[in-house]
């Protein structure tokens, strides 16, 4: 199973979702690797492991700069953190781990939100209208990682009221791409299994 969430499983309705494909799971990994700065010591970390540890999961901290990827194989769940998606994207294809991804989302359990979510999309171009200083790595292919064929905005109704012009430039987007963002709120997210998915929205 693949979820793609905004901020986490932050919402009682992705808290349900998601439980029926984590019961009776042990082990959890949670990468850092988005946050290149601050890496095991990022503020969301504790939240992150609460969410999971109510599941009953042993959880890890886990980073693709350090470890190999073939070690993920080893865990039950496998939640991705956000951060900088220039930098986590361009960190899964130098250590290659896109085929163990992959597999993680047909065989396990493999969530991503903010940066982690929008890397395993279709293309996480739609940050370059916005943030376009965050591609310090000079990424040149936008191309996600595509283990879900979506387009995905995280945080959408914060965004909203922070960037100029946000609802237009997320429009010119779809135009030139000829695709449909899915505009996710905090506490929202796009469940992807066996080639259904599911859209949970909190209304909020």
């Amino acid at each position: 199973m693949l979820a793609l969430l905004s901020n986490g499983i932050t919402s009682v309705q992705l808290k349900e979702a998601i439980e029926k494909y984590v019961v009776g799971k042990k082990k959890a990994a949670v990468v850092v690797t988005a946050d290149n700065e601050y890496k095991t010591k990022n503020y969301h970390i504790p939240r992150v492991i609460n969410e999971l540890t109510l599941y009953g999961l042993e959880v890890e901290l886990f980073d693709l700069d350090e470890q190999s990827p073939q070690e993920l194989l080893g865990y039950d769940v496998v939640e991705f953190i956000g951060g900088n998606p220039y930098y986590l994207l361009n960190a899964v294809r130098n250590c290659n781990a896109y085929s163990i991804l992959e597999r993680i989302a047909k065989e396990k359990v493999l969530i991503g939100w903010s940066a982690g979510a929008l890397v395993m999309t279709s293309s996480i171009a739609v940050i370059d209208a916005f943030e376009p200083q965050m591609n310090f790595v000079d990424l040149t292919d936008l191309k996600g990682l595509r283990l879900a064929d979506v387009h995905i905005i995280p945080h959408y109704g914060k965004f909203l009221h922070r960037y100029e012009a946000f609802e237009e430039k997320l429009r010119r987007y779809e135009a030139d791409n000829n695709c449909t963002l899915v505009r996710l709120n905090d506490g929202d997210g796009i469940l992807f299994d066996k080639g259904d998915s599911v859209l949970i929205k909190t209304n909020v």
